[in-house]
């Protein structure tokens, strides 16, 4: 009788496990046939205001433009920890999106500076994202207000994308660049880069050189 309990309890012991396998392998099976879609990674939307213009024309100053209304002018008095040069560099901020043109202005003939060492250097600058970029295109920029100078765009997870410089090759030379208070990814910048290179273009293409 002993032995016969025994023999039912591993009987029933058997069974149970025979049972676990088989509902483990049911779902193993259903999981293979079934059709997986990863998740796209997503970002913040973004509600991006119209574009709409206002004068930068402070007096002194050897240049004017015009920037976004949603942007501020401020004049810097630090730029990367170092004081400027000369009192009409300004950046012109975008609080919306934690991003900042920072505009470097110099005067060519000044005793240190002439047309060819302000464009080496301008293109050693750009040229830092060399390591990180996988792109770097130049475009030659000719305004009718007789404004010259080449824009650049930075492609892959770099500090800038955009940068450019105005000059009359003569008495003015002007440098800005786009950075943004974020870790660099072109991925989650790109649709805020895209939107802020119209806002690039019409500083661009409104400014004007004072004689």
């Amino acid at each position: 009788m002993t032995q016969f309990l025994n023999s039912l309890k591993y009987n029933n012991f058997y069974k149970s496990i025979s049972v676990f396998y088989s509902i483990a392998l049911l779902f193993i099976l259903a999981s293979c046939n079934s059709n997986f879609t990863a998740k796209p990674q997503g970002y913040f939307n973004i509600d991006f205001p119209k574009h709409e213009y206002q004068l930068f024309d402070q007096p002194g100053y050897p240049y004017t433009f015009e920037y976004p209304v949603y942007a501020k002018v401020i004049k810097d008095t630090s730029y990367f920890d170092k004081t400027p040069e000369n009192p009409w560099w300004i950046n012109v901020d975008f609080p919306q999106f934690t991003g900042r043109i920072y505009i470097s202005y110099k005067e060519i003939g000044s005793g240190k500076y002439n047309f060819d060492t302000l464009t080496k250097q301008t293109y050693m600058l750009t040229g830092k994202h060399s390591s990180k970029a996988y792109s770097i295109d130049d475009s030659l920029i000719n305004t009718p207000n007789k404004v010259h100078g080449v824009f650049f765009s930075v492609g892959g997870d770099v500090a800038t994308s955009n940068q450019f410089y105005l000059t009359d090759s003569t008495k003015h030379f002007l440098r800005g660049a786009m950075y943004f208070d974020a870790t660099p990814n072109a991925d989650s910048l790109r649709i805020v880069n895209q939107f802020l290179m119209q806002d690039m273009k019409h500083i661009i293409n409104t400014f004007k050189w004072r004689n």
